[in-house]
């Protein structure tokens, strides 16, 4: 398994990078930037592309409504360019109350236009013709009627490092991720439970591997949590920095979106905590996110990340190597994430 960390938008960003540069010394293989509605990530990617020689550098993620589809293009080949073939494009859909409520787009077809957004991405980098694309949500040139009618199908000018930049969809439930599974080169889930993903995604996934094309190759997966290694961490004491991930996980269960539309929600449930899923969200939208926060399930933030002794850490990764997961994405707690990473990458060796 390749390893691999998300470097967080509100933090120090210069300081963030030159750990990426110790990270990378320690067998790091991915840096992903989160694009939220914060500073956007390709400027920082710029940044590390700069700065490291051999981590591939990945959005995690960009929205679809945030830019057009040739922009997206031509932004991944910029990167892939600076960065020498390294870079990843993770896509994403976001939801209704940023794309509405902050790019002012209308959040429709998010299933379809991210599938459209990956064919458009991938004329564009093969350069075989100009680009032409006429689909539900992606329209270029403009057809006859809208526009100056001026519009012209361009080819990009320059010539891409790879025509076959890996392109990453966090997707979250149904059609989605069956799309995900039969056009995306790689899946960003959460909340993965490795014994128990299958409740939740398993017959989307199937559904999409049955319609994927063989020259895709295997479909990557990333899942994974809080980093802590130490043989102090049983008992109380791991439970104390598993509740770290507790108001986390009740914001999202809880409060990312209404009653009804709430797709982490739909993951709680759909892991068999129905009850804990209802109470959670009442709670978070009553504003009791502390009590919220308590009624997250226990055992599915153990079982979800990897906090503990080494015996234990290594048990989960088998579990995870298992469950086909090919890259594993950490977040180190304590002042040493140096030395966690490092550890981490001789536990995944020796399996």
């Amino acid at each position: 398994m390749k390893l691999s960390m998300m470097i967080n938008y509100v933090g120090d960003f210069p300081a963030s990078a030159q750990q990426v540069v110790e990270l990378e010394k320690v067998g790091l293989d991915i840096v992903w930037v989160a694009e939220a509605y914060s500073f956007d990530s390709i400027s920082q990617l710029g940044y590390l592309a700069a700065v490291t020689n051999k981590v591939q550098i990945g959005t995690g993620i960009v929205n679809i409504y945030s830019r057009t589809a040739a922009l997206m293009a031509m932004t991944a080949a910029g990167l892939d360019y600076v960065s020498n073939g390294r870079f990843i494009l993770g896509l994403g859909a976001s939801g209704a109350q940023v794309i509405e409520g902050f790019h002012g787009m209308p959040y429709d077809k998010p299933m379809q236009r991210t599938k459209e957004y990956i064919e458009v991405c991938r004329e564009v980098w093969k350069r075989e013709k100009p680009l032409n694309y006429q689909g539900k949500t992606v329209e270029v040139p403009l057809p006859a009627g809208q526009g100056t009618g001026l519009g012209k199908a361009l080819k990009l000018i320059n010539h891409p490092v790879r025509a076959d930049i890996p392109v990453w969809w966090a997707s979250l439930m149904g059609k989605s991720v069956e799309a995900t599974a039969e056009v995306a080169n790689g899946w960003m889930p959460i909340f993965f439970w490795p014994e128990k993903f299958e409740q939740v995604w398993g017959p989307a996934l199937k559904a999409g591997l049955a319609k994927r094309d063989p020259s895709l190759g295997a479909m990557d997966i990333q899942a994974g949590g809080m980093l802590g290694i130490d043989e102090s961490l049983v008992g109380d004491d791991q439970d104390k920095v598993l509740d770290f991930a507790r108001p986390s996980t009740a914001l999202y269960v809880g409060g990312m979106g209404a009653r009804g539309k709430n797709f982490y929600n739909d993951i709680c449930k759909a892991y068999g905590y129905e009850k804990e899923a209802v109470e959670i969200q009442d709670l978070y939208l009553d504003g009791k996110k502390q009590e919220a926060a308590a009624k997250v399930p226990g055992e599915w933030l153990k079982m979800s990340h990897l906090v503990g002794p080494k015996s234990f850490v290594k048990e989960r990764l088998a579990a995870y190597k298992q469950a086909g997961v090919t890259v594993l994405q950490v977040s180190p707690v304590g002042h040493d994430a140096v030395k966690q990473v490092e550890t981490l990458r001789s536990l995944i060796d020796d399996l």
